[in-house]
């Protein structure tokens, strides 16, 4: 095999070992806070030394997964302050995504956000088949992500998506299991309606009161566990 093939498996090694490990930590699998051991989890993930290294490099920069000298790897842990900072800059930069991706969106955007949404509202969850949970995850995800997508900025995209990411930690550890205190399916539709509309008031409005609502249900659920 040449060179430049074993550096693309390497490559593709630890990017699937990412998916896999930001999965782990963003259903709670690997708790908040919990230590990392470096030889149970290679032998668990069935990986090398190597690309498990640079697999929690690429998730330290995400900042789900922290280093500290002489102690090693842990889960990043959640707090109430945590959660707060995630919320408003969640809010802050999204709203600036959808409010670019609303004036600078082509046709194409607009279909891919409708279908996003259609996708989203047919997916369903069951307590039934807790591989639903996964599917509607993976949908509520790429609507998000679809709704920014048109704003042309690489860079705000990116922070979009980390931030994303940290906020579902959250969600999925202390909301997936509890009933539902909102239309949530609505909301989605009227953030939809109103971007593909060019309705840029409404849309950043109700975008901003939808990852509000959300914070301050996980600070419910949340400080019922821990000090503020």
């Amino acid at each position: 095999m040449f060179a430049g093939n074993l550096d693309d498996a390497k490559n593709t090694l630890a990017s699937r070992l990412v998916d896999r490990l930001r999965e782990a930590i963003l259903t709670g699998a690997l708790q908040p806070g919990s230590k990392i051991n470096l030889d149970r989890t290679r032998e668990l993930f069935e990986v090398s030394l190597s690309p498990l290294r640079e697999a929690l490099a690429r998730l330290i920069a995400d900042g789900l997964v922290e280093f500290v000298d002489n102690r090693g790897y842990r889960v990043a842990p959640v707090s109430l302050a945590n959660l707060a900072e995630i919320t408003q800059l969640r809010t802050e930069f999204e709203c600036l995504a959808l409010r670019n991706a609303i004036a600078a969106g082509n046709l194409s955007w607009e279909g891919d956000v409708i279908r996003a949404l259609h996708r989203l509202n047919r997916t369903f969850r069951d307590a039934a088949r807790p591989e639903s949970f996964e599917q509607w995850e993976a949908a509520h995800s790429d609507f998000h992500l679809t709704l920014i997508a048109g704003c042309g900025m690489p860079q705000l995209l990116s922070f979009c998506r980390v931030l994303h990411n940290l906020n579902d930690r959250y969600r999925r550890i202390f909301l997936q299991t509890r009933p539902g205190d909102r239309n949530v399916g609505a909301e989605h539709s009227e953030i939809a309606e109103g971007a593909v509309a060019r309705d840029v008031d409404f849309a950043c409005g109700r975008l901003r009161d939808h990852i509000q609502r959300t914070g301050l249900n996980l600070r419910t659920h949340l400080s019922e566990r821990m000090p503020a």
